[in-house]
């Protein structure tokens, strides 16, 4: 199942992002972009929302300098822009993937595309690191531990959920009985011409 892959390469960037645990650290994909692309692009992707979710981490601290503040501010606004470029990328991979598959008399679209549900199956597994880590904290009560552990088996039950949901996705664009259409995040706020501020309106 191509979830089973996805998960896979999920943890392994989890994993990996938590030994240095910085969100500057250096970034280096062990999938080659042409010969493993998918590979590659599902190792991107979840890097760029691990790195986000400590962004937003650190971004709540009541102490933060505003000035710090800012300028991480631009950084989750430039990471919102990857993420949602990456999603594309995704999605550009299953429509050259599928392009060839004639579409069913009586097929049927999806209300999301193959790489937003991706998308959230990424951040799922972020979910899941992190709540797991809370059921273990040493300093956590064990109450807190408890509640944590409900949490975990929900996100766990969740998590094979919507692994099951993408891979019927996939299974029904093949054969023919769902099919993609693709529409390009239009987002206002980063373009020049489109955002008044920007473009020195009052």
């Amino acid at each position: 199942m191509f979830t089973d892959k996805a998960n896979k390469i999920f943890k392994e960037v989890i994993d990996m992002y938590h030994v240095v645990d910085r969100v500057d650290q250096e970034f280096s994909n062990p999938y080659d972009s042409k010969s493993q692309q998918i590979e590659h692009l599902l190792y991107r992707k979840c890097w760029i929302d691990t790195v986000q979710w400590h962004y937003e981490d650190i971004i709540r601290d009541p102490e933060i300098d505003p000035v710090a503040a800012l300028t991480l501010k631009r950084q989750i606004d430039a990471s919102n822009q990857d993420r949602t470029d990456m999603v594309e990328y995704i999605d550009s991979y299953f429509l050259e993937k599928y392009k060839d598959v004639v579409a069913k008399e009586n097929a049927s679209i999806n209300t999301e595309s193959p790489a937003w549900g991706i998308d959230r199956l990424s951040i799922l597994a972020l979910k899941v690191y992190h709540m797991h880590e809370e059921t273990v904290r040493e300093d956590a009560s064990d109450s807190h531990k408890a509640a944590c552990q409900k949490k975990y088996d929900v996100l766990l039950e969740q998590q094979v959920d919507l692994s099951t949901a993408i891979d019927t996705l996939l299974n029904d664009i093949e054969n023919g009985d769902k099919y993609m259409k693709v529409y390009k995040q239009m987002k206002m706020y980063n373009d020049d011409e489109l955002n008044p501020v920007l473009r020195g309106e009052k």
